[in-house]
């Protein structure tokens, strides 16, 4: 690993660092609401952040509650799977123009779907602004709320919506791009031509997008090198592995990457 470190590290401040945040820096809890950076990791980020360029952190939830979540100010915020922006000491997300208009029609979706039926099988309804959630994890029957799952996913592509699936987790999202490469994509062309190198660290479907963003930007001379480390669990996909440069072991791993980004 310190291998596929040694140009970011050799020239910090022109090198961009992005983590996905559940599962890579914060443990998968049962409910979504209960996660949480660990104070070690969130230090180690800190130092990361003064000695780099640019970080940012790359979420499916909204780009303020993810800011809240890690608790920094002074990195960037990449919410609602690349829709929001969230500038490092700006007050106010922006939301891509492209799918500006259709929240309403996503938030009218999405509490039309949430009935009692769904509660009743414990399926939670999480609303990301431009994208709703419906997590089963947790459920007293988990495959009986996967069956009520499948039903709203063929609802919602009736409805000439998209829906993206994630670790026991469905998305309804608008017919419109909207993934993590696309975000970060933008948020390195908006850094100018300061950043030379770039790190990406994810562990779910939505992160892949993201290594092959990557990969695109080396290709096309915007960046000279690209590291894609993969965070490997339990219920991760196996195209994490398969795209990445480098693979650890869980938040645990991640922290262990941290460490070596800021050693002298």
């Amino acid at each position: 690993m310190s291998e596929a470190l040694a140009p970011l590290r050799a020239n910090p401040t022109a090198a961009a660092i992005m983590l996905d945040i559940d599962g890579t820096l914060a443990p998968i809890v049962q409910h979504a609401s209960d996660a949480h950076v660990p104070e070690p990791t969130r230090q180690l980020l800190i130092a990361v952040t003064r000695r780099y360029g640019l970080v940012a952190c790359v979420s499916g939830r909204r780009a303020s509650e993810a800011r809240a979540m890690v608790a920094i100010g002074a990195i960037s915020y990449v919410g609602s799977h690349g829709a929001e922006l969230l500038r490092a000491g700006w007050t106010e997300a922006v939301l891509d123009p492209s799918v500006e208009h259709w929240a309403r029609r996503i938030h009218d979706f999405g509490r039309e779907a949430d009935t009692a039926d769904l509660r009743r099988r414990r399926v939670r309804f999480e609303d990301k602004g431009p994208i709703v959630a419906f997590h089963w994890r947790g459920a007293p029957d988990e495959d009986s709320a996967k069956a009520a799952i499948d039903a709203l996913a063929a609802k919602a592509e009736a409805a000439g919506l998209r829906t993206h699936w994630g670790r026991k987790v469905l998305e309804v999202r608008p017919p419109v791009r909207i993934d993590k490469g696309a975000g970060i994509t933008t948020l390195l062309a908006e850094a100018g031509d300061g950043i030379d190198a770039a790190l990406y660290v994810g562990d779910d479907t939505t992160d892949v997008d993201a290594f092959k963003a990557l990969t695109q930007l080396v290709e096309d001379h915007r960046v000279s090198t690209a590291v894609r480390v993969g965070v490997r669990s339990e219920e991760g996909p196996s195209a994490i592995a398969d795209e990445a440069d480098v693979v650890v072991e869980g938040p645990a791993g991640v922290r262990e990457l941290l460490t070596l980004l800021v050693a002298e």
